[in-house]
């Protein structure tokens, strides 16, 4: 049996050899391209071995010879001998549509100290959400810096009912001591566009405050990045408090999705007991309404729902059987990441957990009860959303395009015609069927 000096110093060999190439960890001894999201290797026995000299993306990885699991990908075509190469494998381009992750920033002056960075969903905000409010406005009081709370833009009938103007104007009304703090920008997408912006006006450090069950999430992410895209002196990532959703009593067992549960099931009684005590009755009507209106519960009723499709975690086994069935979250499918709004396309499907490659070629893992499935913008373009299949997505440019095709005489499917002024469809139809009355 090793020792731990022997298990330490091969664990540390393999890391520092694969961070010299390039790669990133996923925290299993595995090894993955930065730039496409590829899994290259394992460590092994305290070394690298090195698996898809010949991956077929999708497929079946073909054999490998020792020879050719000892030496790097990005060598491996200059070094390994052609007779060691078996003809009857074919030889596929191994790179995906994902473009190189910028890895410069603008130097910018550091004029200011701290900024404290509370970012989530609120989708609704509840009384939980006053308590990661309040943390944040202590912890900038702390040490005299500034805070901000950053609603995510993420929009869905499923996770996320409300819509970004509509949950920020609430947000506002139901926490007066913050509303100034509430951020309101379209800009602020992921939590990166967020940490971008804070160096940009010159803030020296950031602190993130988060749920206890997203801290190390933060955490990984921000620092990894630190450099790169954006650099800061010191990043830190505090907990707002642990939360239990077993739990009856306190803010510790009221969160979000137990809210959309509610206004599922039409449980008004349930809803208003998790926002604050401030808000009046009518008040938490107009929120409840408008969740239920987001959710399109009408066609919920008729259709049925999934607990495990609005609120997973009260209904976890049912998210896992559907993910061990390969229902959802497939390998090539795009997904966002509820915590920080970064969207990727599933690279590697874990037990429990999605690794994830974002379309500038930022990898982040995630657990399966935090994402959900979504488009990239470049998907959101396309007319075909897959080879076949039409993009259906209302509001989406892809579905212009789309339903403009589709309508006879129509001119042109350009984005120009998006535009107040652009050129009308169905007019050359009209025009050459009509009637021509006699007169």
């Amino acid at each position: 049996m090793k020792n731990f000096s022997q298990f330490l110093s091969e664990a540390t060999s393999a890391s520092v050899q694969a961070k010299r190439l390039g790669l990133v960890g996923d925290g299993h001894g595995g090894w993955y391209n930065r730039a496409t999201g590829e899994f290259e290797a394992k460590t092994v026995s305290g070394q690298l071995k090195f698996y898809n000299k010949r991956q077929v993306v999708g497929g079946k990885d073909p054999k490998q010879s020792e020879f050719e699991k000892n030496i790097p990908l990005g060598s491996s075509a200059e070094q390994v001998p052609q007779e060691q190469i078996p003809v009857d494998q074919p030889q596929v381009d191994q790179q995906l549509d994902v473009e190189t992750p910028a890895a410069q920033y603008l130097p910018v002056e550091k004029t200011k100290g701290t900024l404290t960075i509370a970012f989530g969903r609120f989708n609704p905000p509840t009384i939980g959400h006053q308590q990661l409010m309040d943390t944040a406005a202590m912890s900038a009081m702390e040490d005299g810096g500034d805070y901000i709370i950053v609603p995510s833009r993420s929009q869905d009938k499923k996770k996320n009912p409300l819509d970004p103007d509509t949950k920020i104007s609430y947000m506002r009304k139901m926490f007066p001591d913050h509303s100034e703090r509430i951020v309101n920008d379209p800009n602020y997408r992921t939590i990166f566009d967020v940490l971008k912006k804070a160096h940009n006006d010159g803030y020296a450090n950031i602190r993130i405050v988060g749920g206890a069950d997203r801290v190390k999430e933060f955490e990984r992410l921000s620092n990894d990045y630190n450099g790169q895209l954006y650099q800061f002196d010191g990043i830190e990532v505090t907990s707002s408090g642990d939360r239990d959703p077993d739990s009856n009593r306190g803010v510790e067992g009221v969160s979000a999705s137990r809210l959309r549960l509610a206004a599922a099931e039409g449980d008004f009684m349930t809803f208003r007991s998790g926002l604050p005590k401030g808000v009046r009755t009518k008040q938490a009507l107009e929120l409840f309404d408008f969740v239920r209106q987001g959710m399109g519960i009408q066609e919920i009723q008729q259709e049925g729902y999934n607990t495990w499709e609005i609120a997973p975690k009260f209904d976890q086994q049912s998210l896992r059987e559907n993910y061990i069935c390969n229902t959802i979250f497939k390998e090539g499918q795009f997904v966002e990441n509820l915590n920080t709004g970064l969207v990727g396309r599933v690279m590697r499907r874990g037990t429990n957990y999605l690794i994830c490659v974002t379309e500038n070629g930022m990898m982040f893992k995630s657990w399966i009860k935090d994402v959900k499935e979504s488009y990239s913008e470049k998907v959101m373009s396309r007319m075909m959303r897959l080879p076949g299949k039409p993009n259906t997505l209302v509001g989406t440019t892809g579905f212009f395009k789309y339903a403009a095709m589709m309508t006879p005489g129509a001119v042109g499917t350009g984005a120009e015609n998006l535009q107040v002024g652009g050129k009308p469809y169905g007019v050359n139809l009209i025009n050459k069927n009509r009637k021509k009355v006699k007169r």
